[in-house]
């Protein structure tokens, strides 16, 4: 799965939670790449573009607050993600950013 996925789904849950404390960074123009791809899926959520780019924002953020650089991307991965990390990763954001 790609960012694309991740946003997807984080989107359609509305986002999610944190669980470790390993603060990362998201690899050189990912975090641009999610926030745009992000965006777009939250405003096919119905969100509109203020609260797209805000509640993405707040995913960027829990995303680096709870994942370490290697799990950050890993959920980038060409090669697919591991459905733990990902489920992880959409509690995170649901947690953070709850509307």
């Amino acid at each position: 799965m790609r960012v694309l996925s991740l946003l997807a789904a984080c989107a359609a849950s509305a986002l999610l939670m944190p669980l470790t404390a390993t603060a990362g960074n998201f690899p050189a123009g990912s975090e641009a790449t999610y926030m745009t791809q992000c965006e777009q899926a939250a405003k096919g959520q119905g969100l509109d573009a203020a609260k797209a780019k805000q509640h993405c924002a707040c995913g960027a953020q829990a995303i680096k607050k709870n994942f370490n650089d290697k799990e950050i991307a890993d959920l980038d991965s060409k090669d697919g993600v591991d459905a733990a990390l990902m489920h992880k990763a959409q509690a995170a954001v649901q947690a953070a950013c709850k509307p």
